[in-house]
């Protein structure tokens, strides 16, 4: 085919364009949804026998209807939950399909008087290759929203395109993520959708693992792009290819089973003997440059209106000055003055062609049935331009000269454009964690390369980002590891600081983890990649952020619902001014001295009311949360303690009661094995290697500390501390165990055995009571004493006999006791729940301060343990590893999951805390508290600016006071509003973590 000179786009020989339609749509990763760290959808999700229908409901106008449909929708016997957005026009409804049918909600819609129409599931494609139900997430830029009402019309249009089954749109990151099916609706109708409203689109990235951006350098002619495509087209698994020659990025689609991005750049690289180079562009990098470039068109808008409204001033205020050049301006031309003409001529270019946004945005939105504050400054500006061409026209018919307000219109549209470039600049900082954490990936990797026979062959620089699993890569001293993965060889300290918020260096030797993003200290690595891409620690941090910031906090719902409202109340506000001072000045209830020089009532009216529509803003209401939000997430990311979401920072700072589990979150999870008593006849060292086989096949960490010991007794050996991997397994089963039969552990009590065709019992003493082994009175007053000294104790029963008792001790972490002081003086009060018996759990307590405890429990009781503390309304905390804990995690408002390390994608926690130290619940509840302490003085600002402004500019204390605002001056209080809240929410970047000798000084605020 012929290419074009801007796109080139192949599809291969002997494929219909469906079968590469079909291609195209690749497969689908399995990756973070939109909704997954919403807990009402998780739970919906998770219960099979419910459906989720959307109604589009017509004839809302206001709070009070969508309150009543959804008032009409609970009432209905087997809605589980319906949720109505205004600005949509859509319901939301699960609910059980067995004792409610589709037909039956949209009655009961009709019935409360509105008209309802069930919106039909998208339908699947046949010929897809994709599987049913499957989705792909996608990343879209999208510029030109101005405030909350603009992020609502955007969400509507989006889910209402067939095919999308969510959306999210975050105002101050001007990014939209869509979960669609791709055999449905494609990426580009998605973009058409959004640019068809009126704004500007572009997709960004999605979790499709079969195509990938490159920047091709080396392409300067048609010719060269013919070439480039010649070499495309020959490469087996390489399905389908567009090349743009002005952004010089090449999009390929690719198989993956057949080919890799590396093959696919080296086989580009060698083909063309080095004419083309190829490198992977990073989608954050392209954000970046996206947000750069949205800011340097504002500022250049800004400096054109700028440039044009100064000879306005130079007129108005410099000119009656210098006789000369006033005398010219006054000369008259035609029916104007000089200077009349070149107010009129500067001042149309600025309206209408600087302005020109102001308008398109206004019609989007009052096109979408929304107002924004395009709106407002469309409205004030055109108000004073047409003014002042009447009043010009006026004059030249009538010989009656009023004065004219160009310059209101001019320097209108220059102060919201320059708080527009501030707003932009301001923005772009919230968004400088994820920045910082793209940064830390290398640019580069040093790949070895080995023969068949493991001998190296070379050392080539490659691109990061075409880094394969299973590749040995060369870390010096100094630099970043490029990739998560195992340590091959050599030995070194590294700096994990900037990921995990662990500050001292880590020893990593043989076989050590390593991750992305690290800095090696001191001695050369080399290091086989096991997760690269978006399976890495870095990329599923950057993901979680991401996925953070684009969550709306529920205290945000009361923004959206006042951006819905507010532009028709400023309107009818301003209305209600003009009318009052024109109504005024026609009875003469003021006197003519307040009318401006030549001026009349109508003019002293209109400008009062302009006044009051250019200095209300509800931009600053809808910047308040998502800013503050933003910048919360970085700054936990940072230190640390990831946050999964606005809703989880929101209940954070309600917590009153933070449940800790004991084994391994308030102890070190080290046990070890401190008092050996045998009650029999039986040797010592043959009761520890029993117990030991026993023990063997458990991985219980009791276990592997009784089977750690038993080695040491036997073989006197240090380096026994073991970490449960396999290897260490074999070495512990090689010779000196007893052949064990009919293993079963039995959770809550211990495990159980055949050795010899005889039974071992190995755990506590419900195991022994329920097997009707007795506990004679000197076993049961050892056991008590180990207890009271917060030690377990183990008893083991062998051929149906109480033989011994092992004392484990698991001591505690060396901050606990500090932080839970420090949670009483915040007003949180700390539980410990744990499945240890009562008398360990209560000297454990007692150490730590802990009041309330509750032990004995079964792992799957602990969640009933946090729905107790829910009954009365109360926010619960839970502070847990993220294994055995998931179900009181999931069950807590607040789910911890602590010493996460890499493994950050534990899905039953609202906020992951990457280090092992229990500072950070601390750092998790303060951040989160002082977060809504910014929203609210947020909200309060932004509230009061505008109860206060809007007076003003009404004149209401201009009787009394002479208060007047110009409407420029009220265009600039109105720029610098928004700029204000979103500097306000910047302020959290200063957050520090509470010290340990700082924490006890809090105090309820």
């Amino acid at each position: 085919m012929a290419p074009s000179v801007r796109d080139i786009q192949l599809t291969p020989a002997g494929k219909t364009s469906l079968a590469a339609a079909a291609d195209d749509s690749g497969d689908l990763e399995d990756v973070r949804l939109l909704d997954s760290y919403d807990k009402d959808d998780v739970e919906a999700a998770a219960t099979t026998s419910t459906k989720r229908i959307q109604v589009r409901v017509t004839g809302m106008t206001c709070a009070a209807c969508s309150n009543s449909v959804e008032s009409a929708l609970m009432s209905v016997d087997g809605v589980v939950s319906a949720s109505v957005a205004l600005l949509q026009n859509r319901a939301d409804v699960v609910f059980n399909p067995s004792l409610v049918k589709d037909e039956d909600i949209k009655n009961a819609v009709e019935d409360a008087g509105f008209e309802a129409e069930v919106l039909p599931e998208p339908q699947q494609s046949a010929t897809g290759t994709k599987p049913c139900g499957a989705t792909l997430v996608g990343q879209f830029t999208i510029t030109g929203m101005t405030c909350a009402a603009c992020v609502n019309s955007v969400e509507g249009i989006l889910k209402d395109l067939s095919g999308v089954k969510k959306a999210v749109v975050a105002l101050a990151t001007s990014l939209g993520e869509v979960e669609y099916d791709p055999n449905v609706i494609s990426k580009d109708e998605i973009v058409r959708a959004i640019e068809d409203a009126g704004f500007e689109a572009s997709f960004v990235q999605s979790n499709e693992q079969d195509k990938v951006v490159l920047g091709v350098v080396g392409v300067y002619s048609l010719g060269d792009a013919q070439v480039l495509e010649g070499m495309l087209s020959g490469m087996k698994g390489v399905r389908q290819f567009r090349f743009n020659i002005v952004s010089n990025e090449l999009d390929v689609v690719f198989d993956p089973e057949v080919i890799r991005p590396r093959s696919l750049v080296d086989g580009i690289q060698l083909g063309s003997k080095g004419k083309f180079r190829l490198n992977v562009r990073n989608p954050y990098a392209r954000m970046a440059s996206t947000d750069g470039a949205e800011s340097s068109a504002m500022f250049r808008l800004f400096t054109s209106s700028l440039f044009l409204s100064v000879p306005l001033f130079f007129m108005g205020v410099v000119c009656p000055h210098i006789p000369f050049i006033y005398s010219l301006l006054l000369r008259r031309c035609g029916p104007f003055l000089m200077g009349d003409w070149l107010k009129w001529a500067l001042v149309s270019v600025i309206q209408f062609v600087i302005g020109r946004r102001f308008y398109i945005a206004a019609g989007r939105a009052l096109r979408n049935g929304s107002t924004n504050m395009d709106v407002l400054v469309a409205l004030g500006t055109t108000a004073s331009y047409v003014y002042s061409v009447c009043a010009l026209l006026y004059g030249a018919v009538t010989g009656f000269w009023s004065p004219t307000y160009f310059e209101t219109s001019a320097m209108l549209i220059t102060f919201v454009l320059l708080g527009k470039y501030l707003e932009c600049l301001a923005k772009g900082k919230t968004s400088d964690a994820i920045k910082k954490l793209v940064e830390l990936a290398p640019a580069t990797a040093l790949l070895i390369v080995k023969d068949k026979g493991g001998k190296l062959i070379e050392e080539r620089e490659i691109d990061s980002l075409l880094i394969e699993p299973g590749d040995t890569l060369k870390v010096l001293p100094g630099t970043k590891i490029p990739a998560d993965g195992i340590v091959k060889w050599g030995s070194s300290y590294v700096n994990e600081s900037m990921v995990t918020g662990e500050s001292v260096p880590v020893l990593k030797e043989l076989n050590a983890s390593v991750i992305g993003g690290t800095i090696n200290s001191h001695g050369v690595l080399h290091i086989q990649a096991t997760k690269v891409g978006s399976d890495t620690v870095l990329s599923q941090i950057i993901s979680l952020v991401e996925t953070a910031q684009m969550s709306k906090a529920p205290i945000q719902k009361f923004a959206d619902y006042v951006a819905s409202i507010f532009v028709p109340t400023v309107v009818a506000l301003s209305l209600l001014t003009f009318l009052c001072w024109y109504t005024a000045g026609a009875l003469e209830a003021y006197p003519k001295e307040w009318l401006p020089e030549n001026g009349n009532h109508f003019v002293f009216a209109l400008m009062f009311s302009i006044s009051v529509v250019v200095i209300a803003c509800p931009c600053a209401l809808g910047l308040a949360t998502p800013t503050a939000v933003m910048v919360a997430t970085g700054v936990g990311a940072n230190n640390g303690v990831l946050i999964k979401g606005g809703d989880a920072l929101e209940r954070a700072q309600m917590v009153k009661y933070v449940i800790f589990d004991k084994t391994g979150t308030l102890t070190q999870g080290k046990a070890t094995v401190t008092t050996v008593k045998v009650f029999t006849g039986m040797e010592r060292g043959e009761f520890l290697t029993l117990v030991a086989s026993a023990e063997a096949s458990s991985e219980h960490p009791l276990g592997k500390a009784i089977l750690q010991y038993a080695r040491h007794f036997h073989f006197f050996d240090e380096s026994s501390t073991i970490n449960g991997t396999l290897n260490d397994a074999k070495e512990l089963n090689s010779g000196w165990l007893h052949d064990v039969s009919d293993f079963s552990a039995l959770p809550g009590r211990g495990v159980q055995c055949f050795i010899d065709g005889k039974r071992i019992l190995v755990g506590n003493r419900k195991l022994l009571s329920e097997n009707g082994i007795d506990i004679s009175t000197e076993v049961e007053n050892f056991v008590v004493e180990l207890e009271e000294s917060a030690k377990t104790g183990i008893l083991v029963a062998y051929d149906d006999v109480l033989t011994g008792v092992l004392g484990v001790a698991d001591p505690l972490k060396r901050e606990a006791s500090v932080v839970i002081d420090g949670l009483h003086k915040m007003g949180v009060i700390p539980v410990m729940v744990t499945g240890d018996n009562w008398r360990t759990a209560q000297a454990v307590a007692k150490e730590l301060g802990i009041e309330d405890v509750r032990a004995e429990v079964m792992p799957a009781g602990k969640a009933d343990v946090v729905r107790s503390f829910q009954k009365d309304g109360s926010t619960v905390a839970m502070v847990g590893d993220g294994i055995n804990d998931s179900p009181a995690l999931a069950a807590a408002d607040v789910g911890m999951a602590i010493g996460a390390g890499t493994d950050i994608a534990i899905e039953a926690a609202d906020y992951v805390l990457m280090r092992d130290n229990l500072e950070d619940v601390i750092t998790a509840i303060d951040l989160s508290r002082k977060t809504f302490s910014r929203i609210r003085l947020n909200y309060v600002f932004a509230m009061a600016y505008n109860v206060i402004a809007i007076p003003v500019a009404a004149g209401v204390f201009f009787p009394s006071l002479g208060i007047q605002l110009p409407p420029w001056v009220a265009g600039a209080c109105m720029a610098l509003s928004s700029v204000s809240v979103v500097c306000s929410s910047l302020l959290l970047r200063r957050y520090r973590k509470p010290r340990l000798t700082a924490i006890l000084e809090i105090v309820v605020e």
